[in-house]
């Protein structure tokens, strides 16, 4: 060895974010944030130097997007503009980013209901109605719950990946309800992908759904551990999959309530695969009821209920299924924060009438 350390991982100075710079190239532009070049970066390309300085801001900014800000004229060093993304600054330069306006994010926004459970300038909560599909989509460029978001949330959207949308980190199915968390800003963004990614594994997520199946587990909880791929003939369905052939999954679940011909169940997810919960539990033989793409037989199931139950169900006209519960550390704040939603009117209506029916204990 020569003796010689390296040092180009050396962290940016953030100097001027806590003293004047005694050149501001963009007076009175909100937002605007602070490089000091250290001698590790000199010399390197200015994208590059940026691209290190937005990831130990956890700022969601790649190197495609900071070199258009650099051509579009949003950076500046030592107060003049600097349009050359290959550009290398000296050491001791001041760098200085004003991030543009959040682009217009193509989707309209509309005047739909939300009932909002918590928000504030970097997330918010909300509690979904059943019939409400998340992302437009073909067959849904409208309607959704993200044209909502962007009718509700207006100029407080910061913009997420340069666009003034909402950051969706999980969905629900169009006929699920419950709570769903949306973030505001990029950064928010980022943290809550991280939380979704481990699914509780070692983080803060926690998520809860309520499920009416038909049957009852022969144990009072346990745990389905089986991959989930498309499936191989009917495209808009998920199928449980030989080992090595589909992605993991696992559901941990437990008995709430036996209710003679079916039950009510607590679902909590370790993975987030699309349809997990319903393909799950149709996979031991205890379907949601009202689930027409999964539960196969269940028409002839529903002439075993009480004529009551057999119209709350018809009534419901979807799988019964809930997310109740929903909890995490704010990526921004570190607050621990936790909600739960009872499911709706229609869902509780379904598990009167079948507790009505049900045989008490003893009898």
């Amino acid at each position: 060895m020569n003796g010689k350390v390296d040092n180009r991982a050396a962290p940016l100075k953030p100097a001027l974010d806590e003293r004047e710079s005694s050149v501001e190239p963009f007076g009175g532009v909100r937002g605007v944030l602070h490089f000091e070049v250290g001698a590790a970066q000199a010399g390197e390309r200015l994208d590059r130097i940026l691209v290190r300085a937005a990831q130990e801001r956890a700022l969601a900014w790649s190197r495609t997007r900071l070199k258009a800000m650099i051509e579009a004229g949003s950076v500046a060093v030592d107060g003049v503009e600097a349009r050359d993304p290959a550009a290398k600054p000296r050491e001791g330069a001041q760098i200085a980013v004003a991030p543009p306006p959040a682009a217009d994010p193509g989707v309209a926004g509309e005047d739909l209901p939300l009932d909002v459970v918590f928000e504030d300038d970097y997330l918010l909560v909300v509690d979904k109605p059943a019939g409400l599909v998340v992302h437009p989509s073909p067959g849904h460029s409208s309607g959704t719950l993200v044209n909502a978001l962007v009718r509700h949330c207006g100029a407080s959207l910061a913009g997420i990946g340069g666009a003034k949308r909402p950051g969706i980190v999980h969905r629900l199915d169009k006929d699920t309800s419950g709570l769903i968390v949306v973030a505001k800003t990029d950064e928010a963004h980022r943290g809550l992908a991280a939380l979704f990614a481990d699914h509780g594994r070692s983080g803060s997520l926690a998520r809860e759904y309520c499920a009416l199946v038909w049957g009852a587990p022969d144990a009072a909880a346990g745990s389905i551990d089986a991959p989930l791929r498309r499936h191989p003939v009917h495209r808009e369905k998920m199928a449980v999959a030989a080992a090595g052939r589909g992605r993991r999954a696992v559901t941990h679940w437990r008995v709430l309530e036996r209710l003679g011909p079916a039950s009510l169940i607590a679902c909590r997810l370790e993975t987030g695969r699309t349809h997990q919960i319903r393909v799950h539990l149709a996979h031991i033989g205890c379907p949601l009821l009202g689930d027409s793409l999964y539960g196969g037989g269940f028409k002839t199931k529903a002439s075993r209920l009480s004529e009551r139950a057999r119209a709350a169900l018809a009534a419901l006209g979807r799988q019964a299924l809930h997310a109740a519960t929903l909890a995490f550390e704010h990526p921004i704040t570190g607050e621990r924060l936790a909600f739960h939603r009872a499911p709706p009117d229609d869902f509780m209506l379904l598990v009167s009438t079948l507790r009505e029916a049900a045989p008490r204990a003893g009898e």
